[in-house]
């Protein structure tokens, strides 16, 4: 017996229930083949990318362990903004460290959902939206960042989120802005570059226009929401270790950089500052060694006279360097930020072994803080198992790493220049007037002016190929934002 229903229902066929074309899960079928074939390159490299992080995490047991991982288990005495104590603590008070590697793989996955939906809602074509959310996706440098029990995916996801939360409309309102303001402001206590992320959210707003005043008002709020989780972080801290600020790292890790620049034979230096300057030997193992290792010879200085009176030396020592060569602060400066364009991932001399980010085909310890006997102490506080490698996926994940499963330099160089037009469209009236293409380029001018600030203040201090991963989240969705833009502002010959 066959019956009919109501509209919009079901045809149910010799009463057994099975629904024919019409009903809801025929048109559910429907709506799914049509968002599949709509999306399809978008899904096959989210397809990609689970595979991938499925395979780190059975690759390298429970997470990957790094020499600064202890500093967001127990105390990191002031370095670094600890921030990601917060989720890394919440996580191992139910789970353990193959969680918190778990939850990082799902906010790379995350991220890259984010950026695509935003870009295509801007207008940017589907294919160009799903190519730019390819390096996120299958970047090995970026899946070693997620499997490893340190900040970076996090610092990343806060970035997305707030960009993702000014840019979703094209004109954004005040509850927007202290959002972003809040999400942006948060991303700093996790890694204290993120402060230079008020910058392109002030200059996105004023450009987003909707009258002076409204704009400047808007900034403002953004500039408050921004401060208010810094201010939160270094209350506590004040309260805690009598220090009101995000971390202490400012005054010794410049030491590093123009402590490796200055020529020591010309520099004028008082007397007290003379022993700071390091020997040719020494600045040829580079900013990160001298900021850190005990041979560095501003340990001596930490290790005899009070803190305070360390970093005011080695504030004036900068100073002198920078005043007296600033060509040479300079010229070091820009041979580091050019590196990011770089066809291959090497290392230079004096950078940090970028072999520190490489997937390794046996389970990987440092020197320091991160010994066998350090990881063996966490996991047995925290849980999560002996550390394993699994052979056969972590020699695939070495080789696709090392073989070019990273995005390559001329790409984010195409990216910065993309990037850096589709903004400047924003200048000309007649591109500008058009809403979407004015759209488009605000989108542009935000992640264009994120990734710049936040990767030139990075190499501020020093280099490390960790510090560019960013780049993933900010410059390549630049690049596209600038293609889709330039196309509709300058389109071509009927």
């Amino acid at each position: 017996m066959t019956r009919v229903l109501g509209s919009g229902q079901a045809r149910v066929a010799g009463g057994q229930g099975t629904p024919v074309e019409g009903g809801h899960p025929a048109r559910w079928r429907a709506a799914g083949t049509g968002l599949v074939r709509r999306h399809w390159l978008a899904l096959l490299l989210l397809a990609a990318g689970l595979v991938l992080r499925v395979l780190v995490q059975f690759a390298y047991r429970p997470a990957l362990f790094y020499i600064d991982t202890s500093r967001y288990l127990y105390n990191a005495e002031g370095m670094d903004p600890v921030g990601y104590k917060g989720p890394l603590r919440a996580i191992l008070f139910v789970a353990d460290f193959g969680a918190v590697a778990a939850v990082q793989h799902l906010l790379g996955l995350a991220m890259a959902v984010v950026i695509y939906l935003l870009l295509v809602r801007r207008g940017v074509s589907r294919w160009l939206a799903a190519l730019a959310i390819a390096p996120v996706l299958l970047d090995a440098y970026q899946l070693q960042n997620e499997q490893a029990i340190m900040p970076g995916t996090w610092f990343e996801a806060l970035i997305v989120a707030g960009l993702a939360i000014l840019a979703w409309r094209p004109g954004p309102g005040w509850r927007a802005a202290v959002a972003a303001g809040l999400v942006l402001g948060t991303s700093a206590t996790f890694a204290q570059v993120g402060e230079a992320l008020i910058l392109p959210g002030v200059i996105y707003l004023l450009a987003a226009g909707g009258g002076w005043r409204r704009a400047a008002g808007r900034a403002a709020v953004f500039c408050a929401a921004f401060a208010l989780p810094i201010a939160a972080y270094c209350t506590v801290s004040y309260a805690v270790a009598g220090d009101f600020s995000l971390s202490h790292t400012g005054v010794t890790s410049f030491y590093g950089r123009a402590a490796a620049a200055a020529d020591c034979a010309t520099i004028r230096l008082p007397a007290a500052e003379r022993a700071i300057c390091p020997t040719p030997a020494q600045q040829a193992r580079g900013a990160d060694w001298l900021e850190f290792e005990p041979g560095s010879p501003v340990r001596p200085y930490y290790a005899k006279l009070p803190r305070a009176e360390t970093d005011s030396l080695l504030s004036n020592f900068n100073h002198q360097v920078l005043t007296q060569q600033p060509l040479r602060l300079l010229g070091a400066y820009a041979r580091d930020v050019v590196k990011l364009f770089a066809l291959t991932r090497d290392t230079s001399p004096g950078d940090t072994p970028i072999s520190r980010w490489q997937f390794q085909t046996t389970f990987p310890y440092f020197s320091s803080h991160s010994t066998r006997q350090d990881v063996a102490a966490e996991i047995a506080q925290f849980g999560g198992g002996t550390p394993a490698v699994w052979r056969p996926a972590a020699g695939f994940l070495h080789s696709y790493q090392l073989d070019g499963g990273f995005t390559p330099g001329p790409l984010l160089a195409v990216c910065v220049v993309t990037g850096l037009a589709g903004s400047g469209v924003l200048l000309r009236r007649r591109w500008r007037s058009d809403p979407a293409t004015r759209s488009l380029a605000l989108a542009c001018l935000l992640f264009f002016a994120s990734g710049t600030c936040v990767l030139l203040v990075s190499d501020l201090f020093e280099f490390s190929w960790r510090y560019q991963l960013p780049a993933l989240v900010t410059l390549v969705p630049a690049g596209a934002l600038g293609i889709a833009a330039l196309k509709r502002a300058v389109p071509g010959p009927k």
